[in-house]
């Protein structure tokens, strides 16, 4: 286990916060907020995490440029107490159990990735504790929790946008061949496809699953291949989507349509392929491009967007960023609304919560999922990601994948 990084970890204790480190217990202090967040920071989710709690400490410097979190009439300060569960779903829940025992926070927030959130928040249902969590996956709001709540919007529309869009843009696509990791967001979106295509004149020539640790694909897109489809749809995390991509070029694999969930949005993904990235699609619960202005600590899409590029030294942010950073807004709003920390209070003003963020609207449904909203779809060409739909933010139109 590793503590926070040393930037994290000096915001916070700028702001009063006591312990941060791993193996101490950490003790009571009054007006402050507590927040504990068990972050994948090394292993398999690492960049993903690490964006996480860049989004953290953006937040967290908001936080205390604006004097704390009013609670009431007083101003409290913010204790972030995180900790490195490596990638490692037993350790998530070790964490998440030692952050509400040993640590004494007020409020979880869930790591990054349905999996693991769904582990988490069986920990902070146990001890009746809110979470915010960043996870799309419904199978994960389902459990009956009354804790949990998830600034990402339901994966179910987000197939559906590409199905109706993309057809839109390019006639004639009847055929789809389906490839998902077997993990739990990216087999829902690959059998969401599955399910759905046949309703919409969808063909669904292959739909195959590939192993979380697997490096050779080279069966499944032969299959595919063979299928001849027009859509080829691949779901995964972004070196599977970057090594399924590489091997479809070795043999030559192409269709009108290539959409990848959810590499595509980050630059890592068009780093690391070059010209390999280009033409491929992808949807995402957010864009900087839709700007929204706001009463939160950003403020508006714009300045969050310029607060991540300062941080990063020029980095644009993507839906990871946005929706990590929008836990934290979501919490302080609902603790600022109860005008207390009590979790009873802070938990209905979450349930209750209507609210424009820089992140955009947030309203939790009964089962603590956001509502669904309009969902940016996006394409790489010339080699960035830029919108295809909605039509309000619309950058570019789409266009047939190797020039189909």
């Amino acid at each position: 286990m590793q503590a926070v990084p040393i930037g994290l970890k000096r915001i916070a204790m700028s702001l009063g916060a006591a312990l941060l480190a791993i193996g101490m217990g950490a003790e009571s202090h009054a007006e402050t907020v507590r927040i504990g967040a068990p972050l994948a920071l090394s292993g398999a989710l690492a960049s993903s995490g690490t964006k996480q709690a860049l989004a953290y400490e953006v937040w967290l410097e908001k936080v205390k440029a604006a004097g704390g979190i009013k609670v009431g009439d007083k101003m409290y300060d913010v204790e972030l107490i995180t900790y490195d569960y490596q990638t490692d779903g037993k350790k998530a829940a070790q964490l998440a159990e030692k952050l509400i025992v040993d640590d004494k926070v007020d409020f979880l927030t869930a790591p990054f990735g349905s999996g693991h959130t769904k582990i988490t928040a069986g920990v902070a249902e146990r001890y009746n504790v809110p979470i915010i969590a960043v996870a799309s996956s419904e199978p994960v709001h389902d459990q009956g929790y009354t804790n949990l709540f998830g600034t990402l919007a339901p994966s179910g529309g987000l197939i559906d946008v590409m199905i109706a869009e993309f057809q839109k843009a390019i006639p004639g696509v009847k055929r789809v061949a389906v490839l998902g990791r077997e993990d739990v967001f990216p087999n829902l979106m690959a059998k969401l496809m599955a399910d759905k295509a046949p309703a919409a004149g969808l063909e669904v020539v292959y739909a195959g699953t590939y192993p979380i640790d697997a490096i050779d694909h080279s069966s499944s897109l032969a299959a595919i291949k063979a299928g001849a489809p027009d859509w080829i749809y691949v779901t995964g995390y972004s070196q599977d989507l970057i090594l399924v991509r590489k091997q479809m070029a070795d043999i030559g694999l192409e269709a009108p349509i290539v959409t990848m969930i959810t590499g595509p949005v980050y630059r890592e993904f068009i780093d690391a392929l070059g010209p390999l990235a280009e033409g491929v699609t992808s949807a995402t619960w957010w864009h900087w491009g839709t700007d929204y202005q706001s009463t939160d600590v950003f403020g508006s899409t714009k300045a969050f967007y310029d607060a991540i590029v300062a941080k990063t030294g020029g980095a644009e942010p993507d839906y990871v960023h946005a929706s990590s950073a929008a836990a934290l807004v979501a919490l302080q709003m609902a603790i600022e609304s109860a005008g207390s920390i009590d979790r009873d209070k802070v938990r209905a003003a979450l349930r209750s919560m209507d609210a424009v963020t820089f992140y955009g609207p947030i309203k939790f449904r009964s089962d603590g999922m956001n509502s669904a909203r309009a969902y940016p779809l996006i394409q790489i060409q010339g080699g960035a990601p830029v919108i295809v739909f909605p039509e309000a933010v619309k950058q570019a139109d789409i266009k047939a994948f190797a020039g189909k």
